[in-house]
């Protein structure tokens, strides 16, 4: 939860909070989330999605988290990949934005891999923590997009 935007949970309840979040998503076709499941044993290793759809522009915005045992493998490469190509012919996206963290540079790496590009810094774009957290803006655009289309 170090980056994820939100304070740690500290109950059970606030995790089904939060799925329940994730299914209200799709249920209003206002985005989608999809676990990350590692296939040769079935483990549970995190969530990528997009949300903040708005059919008008074209657009949305991607979040994803992966356990911290799970990374520097690819999977958030490979699941990300799947969702941006989700995005792209079935959404009818043109642009992908994230936010990251300034301070995050192994999503921030994996954001450029997949062709991001940074548009900006947000100063104190993000609270969590009882501290403000500045954010760098990032976009992908369809017509930049090399994985899978």
């Amino acid at each position: 939860m170090r980056w994820f935007g939100n304070d740690p949970m500290t109950d059970i309840a606030q995790a089904e909070k939060l799925i329940q979040l994730f299914a209200d998503w799709q249920r209003n076709q206002t985005g989608f989330r999809w676990a990350i499941e590692r296939l040769s044993d079935g483990s549970f290793l995190g969530t990528c999605g997009l949300f903040r759809w708005n059919r008008n522009w074209h657009s949305c915005v991607v979040g994803y988290e992966l356990a911290p045992s799970a990374r520097g493998e690819g999977y958030m490469n490979e699941a990300l990949s799947a969702a941006i190509n989700y995005g792209f012919k079935t959404m009818q996206i043109n642009r992908i934005e994230a936010q990251v963290h300034t301070q995050n540079a192994p999503s921030i790496h994996t954001l450029e891999t997949l062709g991001f590009l940074r548009e900006g810094y947000q100063r104190q774009g993000g609270y969590w923590g009882d501290t403000y957290h500045d954010l760098l803006q990032f976009a992908l655009l369809r017509s930049e997009f090399r994985h899978g289309l």
